[in-house]
């Protein structure tokens, strides 16, 4: 409209819009930015909400420092895969957890170690953990912490106590008397940290990870492919 002062019409941006599967989509000036030159449409669609949250858990939450062992549970899903390489941006020795299909590919974005959790359990103490899969128990997740660390939970778990939200919770109250910092978050959509996401990208330093491509007219297969668990990143619809 009138009111946009930021872009003119041909443009091409990214971002974050409302609702989905649809051919045109509305979406606030201030919660786009202009597309990464290096990337197609395809590669930069799914970078919205996905890329914000693993950023503001990366460098804000965590606080991640070059150097520090970080631990990111779910490298392979879509949070996951960005969240692996912002930690190696910012100077991080990253360790990824996944199944077995997934092993090659978070070890190709950056993972400096893959842990693959239905072979092992996960071992060592690390400065901060991701946590986007939402499985470990809270108690688990601590004994993996060191005394100082910083543990970021990503998004619900999908059900159980407290409508999926139990760890949150008893995180954030033994935040307040521990050593380790334990953090949950909801992500705030924003224009400057999509300009962020850009640089990072535009430097090389980050790759939006799609799995596969669906038209429009194949949605349901799309659900279905990523329902059976066979998924890592993104999956795209195209118009």
């Amino acid at each position: 409209g009138g009111g946009v002062t930021r872009f003119r019409p041909g443009d091409e941006v990214f971002g974050i819009g409302e609702g989905s599967f649809a051919e045109y989509v509305v979406a606030r000036e201030d919660l786009l930015a202009p597309k990464p030159q290096n990337l197609s449409f395809e590669q930069a669609a799914p970078i919205g909400v996905s890329g914000l949250t693993a950023l503001q858990a990366v460098r804000d939450h965590a606080q991640v420092k070059a150097g520090q062992d970080v631990l990111v549970i779910g490298a392979s899903g879509g949070v996951g895969t960005f969240a692996v390489q912002i930690a190696k941006a910012y100077g991080a020795k990253v360790t990824g957890v996944c199944s077995t299909s997934k092993v090659e590919m978070v070890r190709s974005i950056g993972a400096d170690h893959v842990i693959d959790y239905t072979r092992g359990e996960i071992a060592g103490r690390y400065d901060v953990i991701i946590d986007t899969g939402g499985n470990t128990p809270l108690a688990r997740l601590r004994s993996l912490l060191k005394p100082d660390g910083t543990l970021v939970i990503v998004g619900g778990e999908g059900g159980g106590d407290w409508f999926g939200i139990g760890r949150q919770l008893k995180a954030m109250m033994l935040s307040r008397s521990k050593g380790q910092k334990l953090r949950s978050f909801i992500c705030k959509e924003n224009h400057e940290d999509l300009l962020v996401l850009k640089e990072l990208i535009e430097a090389g330093k980050l790759t939006p990870v799609v799995v596969a491509t669906f038209p429009l007219a194949r949605v349901p297969e799309a659900i279905r492919y990523l329902e059976d668990g066979r998924a890592h990143g993104k999956l795209v619809i195209t118009l």
